[in-house]
């Protein structure tokens, strides 16, 4: 497998995190708004910045070679 169990972790729970910020986004209904205008974008980016860190990420090598 190209990633391990813990990046499909991470990358779902970005995924999870971009739809709830459009789904908050897209709940409100009003442009002017506090959660649409300020807590969904902010939600958004972290679940970007999430699935970046997922796929960016990679496990230590263990130090076992002596």
């Amino acid at each position: 497998m190209v990633f391990s169990r813990r990046n499909y972790q991470l990358l779902l729970l970005g995924v999870a995190l971009v739809v709830l910020g459009f789904a908050i986004m897209a709940i409100e209904h009003e442009l002017d708004g506090f959660w649409s205008r300020n807590v969904a974008p902010i939600v958004i980016v972290v679940g970007y910045l999430e699935v970046i860190w997922a796929i960016l990420w990679r496990p230590r090598a263990s130090k076992t070679t002596q």
